[in-house]
């Protein structure tokens, strides 16, 4: 008799993402298996939806942690229901906005650069002469946003120091 969820494999050909990647998935706690009897892994078919979302967040250049702490916001022990995925959604709204408005300025400024030949280099929004920018923080400064303000942490005042006998210059009295 087969046990109800997917296997591995069938996970894996419905998805689009080696077995591996699943089982490394698994390993970071981003989906859940079941085991059988014989110790295969059986998913659950809702773990397909958080897979996909796993594989287009990759594909925006999210990083598996943030991806990570996101779906450990989704409920356990049920499939997450739309009203779930909206609070997700909500909170990455944001985030999202700013990498489309990224994805944007590089896709015109890039447009404008082909066919160039960095003949014009004093519009070039890569050209960095002398890395005259490397004081505004890492990277092609002209393409990014601005990096938040350092946060400047003060120097805790040195211990005191003991008191030495008046008038002995070593302490000793």
């Amino acid at each position: 008799m087969r046990q109800e969820g997917l296997t591995i494999g069938e996970l894996a050909a419905r998805s689009g993402v080696a077995t591996s990647a699943l089982r490394y998935y698994e390993r970071l706690g981003l989906i859940r298996a079941r085991r059988t009897g014989g110790n295969q892994r059986r998913f659950d078919r809702a773990e397909l939806r958080r897979v996909s979302f796993i594989r287009i967040s990759q594909q925006l250049g999210v990083s598996l942690e943030d991806i990570r702490e996101a779906l450990a916001e989704l409920p356990d022990g049920r499939t997450p229901t739309k009203a779930d995925w909206a609070r997700l959604s909500a909170r990455w709204r944001r985030r999202l906005d700013e990498k489309i408005e990224l994805m944007t300025r590089l896709r015109d400024d890039l447009s404008n650069c082909i066919g160039c030949g960095c003949l014009s280099l004093r519009s070039c929004n890569l050209y960095n002469p002398g890395d005259e920018l490397a004081a505004q923080g890492t990277g092609p400064r002209r393409m990014l946003p601005a990096p938040p303000p350092a946060v400047v942490h003060p120097e805790p005042p040195p211990p005191p120091s003991p008191l030495l006998e008046p008038g002995s210059a070593d302490g000793t009295g």
